[in-house]
């Protein structure tokens, strides 16, 4: 069965995170920042992907998720390497950007939770993997449901 250009290209920003997501773990874990060499090229490819797809939906997904977390940043906590890389997961989730976005602060709440607890206020966890964490739940659960990004 052939598959669209539309449903073809909804895969390419996942292909991309799916090759980037150890790099940016481990980075992110090791100093506390997402390199912009790893992020910023994949909103350019979101971007393309989204072009191909002629749907605002991954457009909306990019700029919502990645403003809200910019404007979380205002007020500190949040880096600028978690709003590029919310923007980046926005444009690659699509309908799922929701559900990755709770996921995301599910699991990082819990995990902030821990950390307070071990190491007292003023403790800090990076937050890029949770976002990427989030991102692959929310995917997993799509498919398993049977609807695509």
């Amino acid at each position: 069965m052939p598959v669209s250009l539309a449903a073809a290209s909804a895969l390419i920003p996942v292909v991309y995170l799916a090759a980037v997501t150890p790099a940016l773990v481990l980075a992110d874990l090791r100093s506390h920042r997402l390199p912009n060499r790893m992020v910023v090229p994949g909103i350019g490819v979101g971007l393309v992907a989204v072009a191909l797809q002629w749907s605002w939906v991954p457009l909306a997904a990019g700029l919502a998720y990645g403003g809200a977390l910019y404007l979380m940043s205002l007020a500190g906590g949040i880096g600028m390497g978690d709003v590029k890389l919310a923007t980046l997961i926005g444009l690659a989730a699509g309908t799922a950007t929701l559900d990755a976005a709770v996921a995301a602060f599910l699991l990082g709440g819990v995990a902030a939770s821990i950390v307070l607890l071990r190491r007292g206020r003023g403790a800090r966890i990076p937050f890029g993997p949770w976002l990427l964490a989030g991102y692959w739940v929310a995917l997993t659960a799509e498919s398993i449901a049977g609807i695509s990004p």
